[in-house]
């Protein structure tokens, strides 16, 4: 699932990653919000509370919700140039070393995540929006823009749109390209929900080691997708 690009993607290419990723989008956020207070998968909010704290002079305030905003750049930032570059020398993993990334930095605040919540809970959001922002801009690059996992405003807009397309479009190729995009969207949303679920639960016994519950989905992705390449080049080898 991390090892196709564009249009090399097929839905269930993108059926698997989205799984995946929105659950531990899902995780993050509902972790972020119950330790800090703060939502940590995107930015619109903090746009909002940017802007009201400029108004009211509040300028160190204002400061910190640039940091949030900032965060999920720089996080968005290092995915892509990660990828790229990798890309350009023609490596093999160059997509799952972002993955391994966020999923390192998840699992470093997961065991650490005390610490910062009681001293740092501003530099804890920022690091949890950095993991959001390499996460939505990898899944981003590698879709071609299909695939969004951590916020879900555009994800209801767009089905919004594509529910009311299928009233009008009657083609059985168009409702059938309709359909497939309707049921990515809705897997999106549903893990999504799935992973607040979860989080929630885990946060409500293991508190913060819930990131380290979200670390291992993604670690576990990606070696499965390592594993499932040399498989293949295996058997391509082998004349399989």
């Amino acid at each position: 699932m991390f090892r196709h690009r564009g249009k090399s993607r097929t839905l269930s290419h993108n059926l698997r990653i989205a799984s995946v990723l929105s659950a531990v989008a899902g995780i993050v956020n509902i972790t972020g919000f119950l330790s800090i207070g703060r939502l940590t998968t995107n930015v619109t909010g903090h746009f909002a509370f940017l802007i009201d704290e400029v108004f009211q002079l509040e300028w160190w305030r204002a400061l910190v919700f640039f940091a949030y905003i900032f965060a999920f750049f720089a996080g968005s930032f290092t995915s892509s140039f990660i990828v790229e570059e990798h890309s350009r020398r023609k490596h093999r993993h160059n997509y799952t070393r972002s993955v391994l990334l966020e999923s390192a930095i998840l699992l470093a605040l997961g065991l650490t995540g005390p610490f910062w919540v009681e001293r740092f809970p501003h530099a804890f959001a920022c690091a949890l929006l950095f993991a959001m922002g390499l996460q939505n801009s990898l899944v981003t690059t590698l879709s071609n823009a299909i695939v969004r996992t951590t916020h879900l405003t555009g994800l209801f807009t767009d089905l919004g749109i594509e529910f009311s397309q299928l009233y009008f479009y009657r083609e059985q190729k168009d409702r059938d390209k309709l359909m497939a995009s309707i049921k990515l969207r809705f897997t999106i949303i549903c893990f999504f929900f799935l992973g607040g679920i979860c989080g929630g639960i885990l946060y409500l016994y293991a508190e913060l080691y819930a990131l380290v519950f979200a670390s291992l989905l993604l670690w576990g992705a990606a070696v499965y997708d390592s594993l499932k390449l040399r498989i293949h080049q295996a058997r391509r080898l082998g004349g399989f």
